[in-house]
């Protein structure tokens, strides 16, 4: 089977959504006890969570440049597919650029705002100018539960690329295997028709001799 750009671009979008993925699950064991466990979170816990987001924070330059550079690769596969739509590509691949569009609005918006807060280690009163924002602003526990919410939502969206990707697959091979059932139908019937004239054209020079050896017969 020939190589395919489209399959190319399918490969830079499933790969780092999986990658994505790989780093959410990683911080599930923190998110866990905050969001799911209908225990009361102990405070040692939020202490265990922003000491990770301290250390996550604090990692070398290198670390989010790659996470970056696989953040591109995945909008870069979805434009390419993009270039020339058809309607699959529209409806799929349309859906999953506004889910993967969604994500990095997530990632900007509460997680990188959320990993500066932890580092900080400033929350709710010290931000605070005025005594209404003080009220408006999240506190501590509020602000590592938004961060825990986020990793929720994110690992949604790329749940649901993952999800309209094998959608157009199958749309596509369902697509391929019925136009091959109908081509083989077409030569199948297009073989019967040139047997059935070649039968007739080879059944009329028989009649025609024995005609003549009638004729000649009478004479």
């Amino acid at each position: 089977m020939a190589f395919k750009s489209g399959s190319f671009a399918t490969f830079l979008i499933v790969c780092p959504t999986c990658f994505f993925l790989g780093i959410i699950f990683s911080l599930f064991p923190y998110d866990y006890p905050i969001l799911w466990s209908t225990v009361t979170t102990p405070a040692a816990h939020y202490d265990y969570l922003e000491a990770h987001l301290r250390f996550l924070h604090a990692s070398p330059p290198l670390i989010p440049r790659i996470l970056h550079i696989v953040i591109f690769l995945g909008l870069a596969g979805l434009l390419t597919k993009l270039y020339k739509p058809s309607e699959s590509n529209m409806l799929f691949d349309g859906a999953s650029l506004v889910l993967y569009m969604c994500g990095v609005t997530v990632y900007i918006a509460n997680i990188v705002k959320g990993l500066r807060l932890a580092s900080a280690g400033q929350y709710g009163a010290d931000l605070a100018t005025t005594p209404d924002e003080n009220e408006q602003i999240l506190g501590r526990e509020d602000s590592l539960k938004v961060l825990s919410a986020s990793n929720t939502i994110l690992a949604l969206v790329l749940v649901g690329i993952l999800v309209l990707q094998a959608g157009q697959w199958y749309a596509e091979r369902k697509d391929a295997q019925e136009f091959e059932s109908l081509a083989t139908d077409k030569d199948g019937k297009a073989a019967a028709d040139d047997g059935a004239s070649s039968g007739v054209s080879t059944a009329t020079p028989g009649k025609t001799g024995r005609q003549g050896s009638q004729r000649k017969k009478s004479n």
